[in-house]
């Protein structure tokens, strides 16, 4: 028979439990098993003024932004909505039914106030990643580094070319919050001094951005999110904002190398990387200095594209500190005894030998080797010997393994932008762009161990 119509009728009393009204199997009940925020308070303690009146719980605003993060919403107005109506968001943040949410501007007041004061968001990261190492899912091994590039809240039509753009014509105590944050870091490896090449345009809302084409489409303001995880469970351990651009990405990498050889005393043994991290200082810098085995790719501008032989078929000799052809003539530096030594390295940290004239042009294997010129010469890095590692290393079936690995991080750049909604930035400047990354990355590594680490009934 049909039912009788359902109309709402107000009672006086409910007996109501929101613990019976999250399923066994919500992300958040899995997730809230990894979040431990008991010592935020205390942390948090030094920036609160003893007078006045009561705060909002600032563990309640965390339990929020964790949301945001973990399930991809991205307003802050729309996050207040939305707890204040599912029941799973309002027993994630130990919120009963009749507690108010709130308001969305206690959110901005905070971040830009005592969130970032204290480095609030870096703390909760790290213990996240300490809570993964904990539960044994970071190998330590091998560790493998990246950088995605994020679109900054910035658009072409509010900006200035870089020549008309002159920092030194700014009044730090007038202009916004984010151009304040760009002239404090203009001297910041990861933003203002990676590069002396000038971006083409500066953003008038937030200049440290950076002005780039590298998606090989219309070029737009970013930021670039660098990630260093451990390739066994693709944990994040460490994250890092920078300018986007090759030379702050390798800056960003290696910051978050020694941060988490102090932080966590991880020392992997291997970092797998793009061809982007295979700069001869690079490499030089993870051997020689970190005793790191680079599975990177080379960076290497020395193949010919008149099909003539390659550097790599000439032979070093390290002893005589020359070169030796396919021909088996040498190659040296200089023919001529100097009467004041000279190191024959130049500005680009090359050195280059040269073959004799009369060799090359009586060697039956001339039109194969220097074709368009009457002699050939090899240029050798100063750090060449850490590039000749790699390039061994690049031989072996642990290489092909490593590249097999290293596709682990772009796999979370694709979550981090697809599933997690972080394709452009709501947050403008340098620490805008650092918090909105560092929650993100925490909210992957929640996700991840909730994965990981079924729950027991």
């Amino acid at each position: 028979m049909l039912g009788p119509r359902q109309e709402f009728q107000a009672a006086l009393f409910y007996e109501f439990n929101l613990e019976d009204h999250v399923p066994e199997g919500h992300l958040l009940r899995s997730i809230d098993r990894f979040v431990d925020l008991g010592d935020m308070r205390k942390h948090l303690a030094p920036f609160y003024s003893d007078i006045g009146r009561p705060s909002v719980d600032p563990e309640l605003m965390i339990r929020m932004l964790l949301i945001g993060y973990i399930m991809g919403i991205r307003s802050e107005r729309r996050l207040c909505d939305e707890v204040h109506v599912n029941l799973a968001y309002r027993w994630f943040c130990r919120l009963d039914l009749g507690d108010p949410v709130p308001d969305q501007s206690t959110f901005s007041k905070n971040r830009h106030g005592r969130f970032r004061e204290s480095d609030l968001f870096r703390r909760m990261f790290e213990s996240v990643v300490a809570r993964c190492i904990k539960e044994g899912v970071v190998g330590g091994d091998i560790f493998a580094t990246d950088a995605s590039i994020i679109r900054a809240d910035a658009n072409k039509q509010n900006s200035t070319p870089k020549d008309e753009w002159n920092p030194d014509n700014l009044d730090p105590n007038t202009v916004p919050r984010a151009v304040k944050e760009y002239l404090e870091v203009l001297d910041d490896a990861a933003f203002g001094a990676a590069s002396e090449v000038k971006p083409k345009f500066t953003s008038h809302s937030d200049p440290a951005s950076q002005w780039t084409g590298a998606m090989k489409g219309p070029a737009f303001f970013a930021y670039a999110t660098n990630y260093l995880i451990d390739t066994d469970n693709a944990i994040i351990v460490d994250v890092e904002a920078s300018r986007a651009i090759r030379q702050a990405e390798i800056g960003a990498t290696r910051t978050m190398i020694r941060r988490t050889r102090d932080k966590f005393d991880l020392y992997p043994e291997i970092l797998t990387a793009d061809t982007a991290y295979g700069s001869a200082d690079n490499l030089n810098w993870l051997v020689n200095e970190e005793g790191i085995l680079p599975h990177i790719p080379v960076f290497d501008r020395s193949k010919r594209m008149d099909g003539a032989f390659p550097a790599t078929a000439f032979k070093f000799n390290h002893k005589e500190n020359e070169y030796t052809c396919p021909g088996g003539k040498p190659l040296k530096k200089y023919w001529r005894k100097m009467a004041k030594p000279r190191s024959g390295v130049s500005k680009d940290g090359f050195m280059r030998y040269y073959a004799r004239k009369s060799d090359c042009s009586t060697c039956a294997l001339k039109t194969q080797c220097t074709p368009n010129q009457p002699t050939r010469k090899i240029a050798r890095h100063i750090y060449e010997g850490a590039r000749d590692l790699a390039r061994e290393i690049a031989t072996t079936d642990a290489y092909v393994d490593s590249m097999r690995r290293r596709k682990k991080v772009e796999m979370l750049f694709a979550h981090l932008k697809r599933i997690m909604k972080l394709d452009r930035l709501r947050l403008r400047g340098p620490n805008g762009a650092k918090d909105e990354f560092l929650l993100a990355a925490t909210a992957q590594n929640l996700r991840k161990l909730a994965k990981l680490i079924p729950q027991t009934a």
